[in-house]
């Protein structure tokens, strides 16, 4: 792993250059520019909102930032993993020209996904007041569920872009199965209380992304302490995942230019 750490301290501002890059011309042909970033969470948030309590007539406290929260989390996972598959395609002008860890090219994209997570964020803290919502030391818990979450992600990511390269219908596979994820993440609704037991337990502890926004609502919303025990599982299983994942990564990244 050596090589890897290398790599990112030589690479890596490439990737913020790039993520600036990315995120000024997202912005640049647009009417509101930067305030899309904040104005297609809230408007989610307010569907959501609409089919849990008017559709499905439950109640949640804090509703609106409990889904909020869910929708930011969800949002970054779910672009950083569709975007991986097919990363080093649609990056081969420059994979083919030039030599660059191909792990970078997901690490700027997950600035650009991250930035816009850290605007959402700080939207929840503008919030959090006007829906009563206290301010207590659980909240600094979102540090290390934040890197956590990071983690998990790049390790998924690895994965993806790796096998992106070689099976052509990863794309349509993984499409179909993030959408399977988001209804069992509890995106908009809590798995604790709506899901009959023992699946409730299986589907917040067994699912990372479920995991984290479940442990970031209570740390943020309800000042509940968190659960080490899965947070040390899912750590030593992410690192795993990450390890395996740059492996590949190296050991096959001189056949990709072949394939695509």
């Amino acid at each position: 792993m050596k090589h890897f750490f290398r790599d990112i301290k030589k690479y890596f501002s490439y990737a913020v250059y790039s993520a600036k890059a990315e995120l000024k011309a997202e912005v640049s042909s647009s009417y509101l520019n930067w305030m899309w970033w904040i104005l297609e969470p809230l408007c989610f948030m307010f569907i959501y909102m609409f089919i849990y309590s008017v559709v499905f007539q439950s109640k949640q406290e804090y509703l609106s930032l409990f889904i909020f929260i869910g929708l930011t989390v969800w949002t970054f996972f779910n672009k950083c993993i569709t975007v991986s598959v097919k990363l080093v395609q649609n990056n081969s002008a420059i994979v083919s020209k030039v030599y660059l860890p191909k792990f970078i090219l997901i690490v700027e994209k997950m600035l650009v996904s991250g930035f816009k997570m850290f605007v959402s964020l700080a939207l929840i803290f503008v919030m959090m007041p006007f829906f009563g919502v206290k301010f207590s030391f659980s909240i600094l818990l979102i540090i290390p569920l934040l890197l956590l979450f990071f983690l998990v992600t790049f390790g998924i990511c690895t994965w993806m872009m790796h096998f992106g390269v070689f099976v052509e219908d990863l794309s349509y596979i993984v499409n179909i199965g993030l959408r399977l994820l988001f209804y069992v993440t509890g995106v908009f609704y809590p798995i604790a209380s709506k899901v009959p037991s023992p699946f409730n337990m299986i589907l917040l502890k067994g699912n990372p992304i479920a995991y984290i926004i479940d442990e970031l609502r209570n740390a943020i919303l309800y000042n509940i302490p968190m659960d080490y025990k899965f947070f040390g599982i899912w750590t030593v299983l992410s690192f795993l995942i990450i390890y395996i994942g740059i492996k590949m990564i190296y050991k096959y990244e001189n056949s990709y230019v072949k394939v695509i």
